[in-house]
């Protein structure tokens, strides 16, 4: 039987009080609907559709990357029911399962949809409801029933008193029989409280046409919290994370201070790795075992390698350092670099688009740009590749072995050969030879009594 999914992503979100679309709105890293797609995913669907309606070409452009999405508009916008009618000629002719979803509820479980769509096919059921028990129902519809089986479904503007008193409530969430489905929504009708076509109200039509309305109930009501303000967003960020950390935590990763560990989902990590407190691992960022993290630091999208060893206040973007490898306090790896085997990039060292080698030190206060550099260089304190000459960015290129003295400067394009020495401070315009020593400074001189006849004057 086929299987097709709806989103619904037309709200406005007023209590966001902003500019972007509320679905694309970030939690963990990823935007909300982002989260809702990935559940979604694990329905293996024929078709979704995405019903868009508050800045339509913003949200269509966000989602562009994922292939065979189908949109859907809504406007104006009066109430789910008719936005899954907006739905309809993507879906004409279809037969099976549709599973209608909000843009905007992140922390629902692939787990949870899959049972869903089970419950809904073996009872075959016209629709199917996704309900929970909370303690504090205020907001949402409740679930009316009559001898153990859903009735109705009460919106809490329009419910009476014994109504708002019901804690199953409904979490928005549904699995339809696709056939009968667009003809019952037409037969819904506005006159509510808010005068909108109320998705509910088809478990009225249902019932009076004879068809079955099945639930199935949620263990953790936290799964269909949805997103109306900055508030809620924090708090669903929380709730991702904290399951991000428990499922790291039990394959052997040491969280030294879960709450200040902030670790997106596609993030890996190996075992027997540490992390200290304040970590922020971002992206596709993958981490290998035995590596200790120290507080501050943010990695995004990079590779650290077995035995890394990164210390506090370090910014790693889109790069790989390999086992066996230290970093920091306050390094910068700037994108595509590549710090080699047992390298030591230390306090205040700048890496960009740059390749350092097995065993190089490049210890202390350094910025290194468009640079190849060998196995075992010393990079001395203080030393810069002038990469940029305003217009073009040129590369340098250290040979394995070589010693670069403090405060020197190389103008590139410029070659340091093999085991070549750069005497401190100088300014490198030429190629150094393999073996040679560069010198590149003026001549001191001193002047004899110059303190005391200027004192003088």
């Amino acid at each position: 039987m086929s299987l097709y999914v709806v989103i619904l992503a037309a709200g406005k979100g007023t209590r966001m009080k902003s500019a972007r679309p509320k679905v694309l709105h970030c939690a963990s890293g990823l935007p909300l609907i982002e989260h809702v797609f990935r559940a979604a995913d694990s329905l293996s669907p024929a078709t979704t559709v995405v019903v868009v309606g508050h800045m339509a070409d913003a949200v269509k452009h966000a989602l562009g990357k994922r292939l065979g999405l189908r949109f859907a508009l809504q406007e104006p916008q009066l109430g789910p029911g008719h936005a899954v009618l907006q739905a309809e000629p993507h879906l004409a002719g279809a037969r099976g399962t549709l599973v209608m979803l909000s843009g905007d509820v992140p922390l629902l479980q692939a787990g949870t949809l899959r049972a869903l769509v089970a419950t809904h096919e073996q009872r075959r059921a016209a629709a199917t409801v996704l309900t929970a028990r909370v303690d504090r129902p205020n907001g949402y519809g409740r679930i009316v029933r009559k001898n153990g089986a859903i009735a109705a479904i009460v919106e809490e503007k329009d419910a009476t008193a014994a109504e708002r008193a019901i804690d199953e409530i409904n979490s928005g969430i549904y699995a339809f029989d696709v056939a009968p489905l667009f003809d019952a929504l037409r037969a819904i009708g506005s006159a509510n409280a808010q005068g909108e076509y109320y998705l509910p109200d088809l478990v009225r039509v249902y019932r009076a046409r004879g068809l079955a309305v099945e639930t199935i109930s949620l263990d953790d009501p936290r799964e269909i919290l949805g997103v109306n303000s900055r508030k809620e967003l924090a708090e669903v960020t929380a709730i991702l994370n904290t399951r991000r950390v428990d499922e790291l935590m039990a394959a052997g990763v040491t969280i030294v201070d879960p709450a200040s560990a902030w670790i997106g989902p596609d993030v890996e990590i190996g075992a027997d790795t540490i992390l200290h407190p304040g970590v922020y691992l971002e992206g596709r960022t993958r981490i290998g075992g035995g590596c200790e993290i120290h507080s501050g630091v943010r990695i995004v999208d990079s590779t650290i390698d077995d035995r890394v060893v990164i210390n506090n206040f370090c910014v790693i973007l889109e790069s790989h350092v390999r086992a066996g490898a230290k970093v920091g306090p306050f390094a910068h790896i700037r994108p595509q670099s590549d710090v080699g085997e047992r390298a030591h990039i230390g306090n205040f060292v700048e890496l960009k688009k740059t390749t350092v080698g097995t065993g190089t030190k490049a210890n202390h206060l350094a910025y290194l740009g468009d640079a190849t550099i060998g196995d075992n260089v010393n990079i001395g304190a203080g030393t810069i590749t002038c990469n940029y000459d305003g217009t073009v960015k040129h590369p340098t290129v250290i040979e394995d072995g070589a010693f670069i003295g403090s405060d020197s400067q190389l103008v590139a394009p410029v070659r340091v050969g093999k085991g070549a020495y750069v005497a401190a401070g100088s300014s490198i315009t030429e190629d150094v030879p393999a073996g040679a020593l560069g010198i590149a400074r003026g001549r001191q001189v001193n002047k004899a009594g110059w303190v005391e006849k200027n004192k003088k004057k």
